[in-house]
């Protein structure tokens, strides 16, 4: 628990403080140089990018550094392209699912609305939502948090507690629930296959796939507005399906790893 709370504080303070900190100050430096003053809103816009991939690159020094990014095969292994295809199948119906729940509680406030939208305003910054801050959350999240708390805790608590991390962290009301859900599904994966790689595609794709919704749909305030009740009683009868179907079969794909310190790992494999 110990380790798993010093990694998300770090994180915390280098992407809130230090990040930004280190990027503004040449901004505004540059801001006065050229104007004579300095535009609060110009210079949100200016550095929200550039802290982000900052942050992001200073967190993945430090976990390179103090070992936390496992250089064995299993972490990087694609199980199957079975389980793959499955991995993206159980991700979306979850998706579709948790989008439904959250039509229900819009009073959560959204309060990084701005900062999103200046994100997906230019590629760099949907590649930073949609392909970089995953890779790096899932390095962070299921490669040195949940793998730090499978080895100390029975699996089902240490899956929870690396969701409530990752959905905490997420600090935004609005993305909270959403991030707790998608976390356990990920822990989840991590611990049954001991791969990342099937959770950096589906973070990926999770991140991907919002962009373009809110991108598509910029006025709309939730899944109803898309689709309407008839849709989402279609959608959540599709996705509940879906999903347990995906999950009795990944639960048959698997590569079992003896995640407490000192045992050795068997890699097991029902497919292709």
């Amino acid at each position: 628990m110990k380790t798993a709370i010093q990694l998300v504080l770090i994180y915390f303070g280098i992407l809130q403080i230090i990040a930004p900190i280190l990027v503004t100050i040449p901004c505004v430096i540059y801001m006065i140089a050229t104007t004579g003053t300095v535009d609060r809103e110009a210079l949100m816009q200016m550095i929200i990018i550039p802290a982000q991939l900052t942050g992001i690159l200073l967190m993945a020094v430090y976990l390179w550094k103090d070992g936390y990014i496992s250089k064995e095969r299993v972490t990087w292994t694609i199980v199957s392209p079975s389980y793959m295809g499955l991995s993206v199948l159980i991700l979306f119906a979850a998706v579709a699912l948790i989008s439904i729940l959250m039509s229900y509680v819009t009073w959560l406030p959204n309060i990084m609305e701005n900062v999103f939208d200046i994100l997906q305003s230019g590629w760099t910054g949907i590649l930073t939502i949609a392909v970089i801050g995953p890779v790096l959350e899932e390095l962070l999240f299921r490669g040195a948090i949940t793998k730090a708390l499978l080895q100390k805790y029975d699996p089902k608590k240490a899956i929870l507690i690396s969701a409530f991390f990752f959905g905490i962290f997420h600090i935004n009301p609005a993305q909270v629930v959403p991030a707790f859900l998608l976390g356990i599904l990920f822990a989840w994966v991590y611990y049954k296959t001991a791969s990342l790689v099937p959770c950096i595609l589906m973070h990926v794709l999770n991140n991907g796939f919002s962009v373009y919704i809110n991108m598509k749909y910029p006025d709309a305030e939730d899944v109803n507005t898309i689709v309407g009740i008839p849709g989402q009683l279609l959608i959540v009868a599709i996705s509940t399906v879906v999903l347990v179907l995906c999950y009795q079969l990944m639960k048959r794909t698997t590569i079992a790893y003896s995640w407490k310190k000192g045992e050795n790992v068997e890699v097991v494999t029902n497919n292709d």
